[in-house]
């Protein structure tokens, strides 16, 4: 069998399955994450010109988008896509470098709002994007990650497997579904490496993607098996010839979406470590920022390749500034919406400390990439103490996980300013109900 057969038989067979309460409890912790995400990414520059460029596609067609406005399936899975990538606060699974909420779930409600789908319905499509793409995104590993963005095109696979469960593809269309995913794929790190609108559209064309190739899927399109292990297939064109033998050998038994890290600090995941690392020390020491000399920061080298900014001149850039993003942690206490403001940007404080701040690849912390995400932290006070800290691993992690709690926590900071107090209380309550209720969120 091929790869795309093999991943088509499990999201095939899960369909017709009942999830495990545990599973169905990860799959709505993910969606609390994604609305959480999609909230505050609603009222961004890039979503405000990708809606005006959308008109034609919306206030009609089968699906309802956030506020009720109605659009067409694949423009309902364009936009919100789009908008749960585009405040940096989406879901992640460390070992496939990718954020596989924006498209995944922004496919799966698309879909089932076109459907009318049922409640458990859309948590089965959830399990299967994350399940499936996640595993091709391991399979790539860490030189695909060199240059694509990940969540543009893993997240193709998550859309197409959510789109494809729900339209209870059989398992040869659900392969063609994923065959076809494989060729749309894109998404190039270049892309927001500079001052640019365009990481998130990746996340958004992704759910797109995935949707179109499941309902061409649906309607008897046929593509190529083959096109993830084949001599021109995509483990050959965009990453190193990675090995596809055991890609279903723990579908079913290890549940991805289980094991996913959720952000607990606004902006790039990468820097996280290094901002977690800085807040230990400043806690177990009592310094303050004026009490510092200099700080260096030893990290791995995506944190080098993707927050390089040493000077950001504007919010978005400074969400990809490794300085940035630890100094205004050890001068504000966090990093939450507000870092961001044009005020906080220029803050005195913020830019002085960022002046006696140096990074550095670190070889241990990088080996350990993607499978733990660390960094080293030494710090060094004007008086002259000199504090280390390792931080293995960053909050929201699996191995330091985020509470159903602080997940509640989450949405309401984030939706609570958009939609207000208790529409996110009921939404919060709509989605904890989702495995047995016909109502979506």
């Amino acid at each position: 069998m091929h790869a795309t057969q093999k991943l088509a038989r499990f999201g095939a067979a899960l369909s017709a399955t009942e999830l495990a309460p545990e599973v169905a409890h990860h799959a709505q912790r993910a969606v609390i994450d994604w609305f959480a995400s999609l909230y505050p990414g609603l009222g961004t520059p890039a979503v405000a010109v990708l809606t005006n460029t959308l008109a034609e596609e919306l206030d009609h067609g089968p699906s309802r988008i956030v506020g009720g406005r109605m659009a067409t399936t694949r423009a309902a899975a364009l936009l919100q896509g789009t908008a749960a990538h585009a405040a940096e606060v989406d879901d992640s699974f460390r070992d496939a470098m990718y954020h596989p909420g924006a498209a995944t779930i922004a496919a799966a409600l698309a879909v089932s709002h076109s459907m009318r789908a049922s409640g458990p319905a859309f948590l089965k499509a959830v399990v299967a994007g994350y399940e499936i793409s996640t595993r091709i995104g391991v399979v790539m590993g860490r030189p695909h990650y060199k240059y694509w963005h990940n969540t543009g095109t893993m997240g193709s696979f998550g859309a197409a497997a959510a789109a494809a469960s729900l339209l209870q593809l059989n398992e040869v269309a659900y392969a063609n579904a994923l065959a076809m995913a494989a060729t749309f794929t894109a998404g190039l790190q270049q892309a927001f490496r500079l001052e640019s609108m365009a990481k998130p559209l990746h996340a958004g064309r992704a759910a797109e993607a995935g949707v179109l190739a499941a309902q061409l899927a649906a309607g008897g399109m046929l593509s190529s098996l083959d096109v993830l292990e084949g001599e021109a297939g995509l483990g050959q064109a965009m990453s190193t010839g990675p090995d596809w033998s055991t890609i279903d050998s723990t579908l079913g038994q290890d549940f991805h979406i289980t094991r996913l890290t959720f952000k607990n600090h606004i902006g790039c995941g990468h820097t996280f470590a290094a901002i977690d690392g800085a807040l230990a020390l400043q806690r177990q020491h009592g310094f303050t920022h004026a009490d510092i000399e200099r700080v260096h920061l030893g990290v791995y080298q995506p944190t080098l390749d993707i927050a390089p900014h040493v000077d950001p001149q504007t919010a978005d850039q400074a969400r990809f500034s490794l300085h940035y993003m630890v100094a205004t942690a050890l001068v504000h206490g966090s990093v939450r919406l507000s870092a961001f403001d044009p005020d906080r940007l220029n803050d005195p404080a913020t830019r002085s400390l960022m002046q006696r701040m140096e990074k550095a690849l670190d070889p241990d912390v990088d080996a350990a990439f993607p499978g733990r995400r660390g960094a080293r932290v030494a710090i060094t006070l004007r008086n002259g103490t000199q504090l280390q800290h390792l931080q293995p691993d960053r909050k929201g992690d699996p191995e330091l996980p985020l509470t159903d709690d602080d997940l509640e926590g989450k949405l309401m900071e984030l939706a609570g300013p958009v939609i207000g107090e208790k529409a996110s209380r009921e939404l919060l309550a709509r989605i904890w109900q989702l495995h047995k209720s016909t109502e979506l969120p």
